[in-house]
């Protein structure tokens, strides 16, 4: 296991996570169920479900396709993501 690794992983996510609709979401969850230890496992199960996907599929194309492919496969979903939500709006 590289801590290297797991650190940049684990600030990364951190930082992008911090004010997204998640946080969001669970702050609402709290503050309506006054309820901080189900609402945080909820969360965090469900966080911990959404990663495993990501880092399983993410391993898998690794295996099978150039990484500068995968990124730009990346960067034209999240270019497409964007369109959408700006025209649905």
């Amino acid at each position: 296991m590289k801590w290297e690794t797991i650190m940049i992983v684990f600030i990364t996510v951190f930082l992008a996570e911090l004010g997204d609709k998640t946080q969001l979401a669970t702050f609402i969850y709290a503050a309506k169920y006054q309820k901080v230890f189900p609402v945080f496992l909820g969360a965090s199960l469900a966080l911990i479900c959404s990663s495993f996907l990501g880092a399983y599929i993410g391993g898998y194309l690794g295996r099978y396709l150039p990484q500068s492919l995968v990124k730009i496969f990346g960067g034209c979903l999240f270019i497409l993501i964007g369109l959408i939500m700006i025209l649905k709006r």
